[in-house]
């Protein structure tokens, strides 16, 4: 799940349980997947093969415990909101190594010592990192490892990424305060410690049509829903940008998927 909202008089809404509800099927649809070298890069350094028993927390709409799912994983999908969990199950019923589960990083209700990796994309900043932590050991079995993915778009990547970086800095209610960006190799390391980790870098790519580009946005928590002063101006800009910047009828983002993984 990747962060945002708005400031209104809902005392739950900061709460990252809450924040997506309404935009799974946006979700499901609009945002991108992983590049295959992550998968890859678990089972070379961290020794994921078929049969494998994985837990993704904040699993969402289950993009990445599909991609486990294909090399053979048994996946428990831990996601505390009801919208992206549901949008997760329906995506995945049809896999019988899945198991769809209503909890949370801090409390997964997961039995102690029972899984090899405990993965977590576009999520785990939106975790309490202490309680989270020690979730993580109980349920890992000794010598399991922890992977934390995230597609960072590239602001810079082109005109059209500062474009689009300037227009969420307008219109966005609290971009800046959820960014993921926010989360650094040094809380990074303040996780792992006293194990270390390794960080690997992939390059990430998506194609959009205007359609596309909308329900993107509309995606992230972060963006006016309908009804929210800043909505209908926000698509207006958005739909400048597009027709000033596409050639094809297309816009593209890029990302660097970032995967750090270790031992606790």
């Amino acid at each position: 799940m990747d962060g945002g909202g708005g400031r209104d008089r809902d005392r739950g809404f900061f709460d990252p349980t809450r924040r997506f509800r309404g935009r799974a099927e946006l979700y499901a649809r609009h945002r991108p997947g992983y590049p295959d070298e992550v998968v890859t890069l678990l089972e070379d350094e961290c020794g994921l093969r078929a049969g494998s028993v994985v837990a993704d927390l904040g699993s969402g709409t289950g993009i990445l415990a599909a991609m486990l799912l294909a090399r053979g994983c048994r996946v428990f999908g831990v996601e505390p909101n009801a919208d992206m969990r549901a949008e997760g199950a329906r995506a995945l019923a049809a896999q019988e190594g899945f198991v769809s589960v209503d909890g949370r990083a801090e409390a997964t209700t997961l039995p102690d010592a029972g899984v090899d990796l405990v993965t977590a994309a576009q999520a785990f900043h939106w975790f309490d990192r202490p309680r989270a932590r020690a979730e993580f050991a109980r349920i890992l079995k000794p010598g399991g490892w922890v992977a934390l993915l995230w597609n960072l778009r590239r602001k810079d990547a082109d005109a059209f990424a500062v474009a689009y970086e300037r227009l969420l800095l307008e219109y966005a209610t609290d971009y800046e305060r959820v960014d993921h960006a926010n989360v650094t190799d040094p809380v990074i390391a303040a996780f792992f410690h006293p194990g270390a980790f390794r960080l690997r870098v992939f390059s990430n790519r998506q194609v959009f049509d205007y359609d596309a580009l909308e329900g993107r946005l509309l995606s992230s928590s972060y963006a006016p829903a309908a009804g929210h002063p800043n909505h209908a101006p926000m698509l207006a800009a958005l739909r400048a940008v597009f027709d000033r910047y596409s050639e094809g009828g297309t816009v593209a983002f890029a990302y660097d998927t970032l995967v750090y993984f270790g031992r606790l």
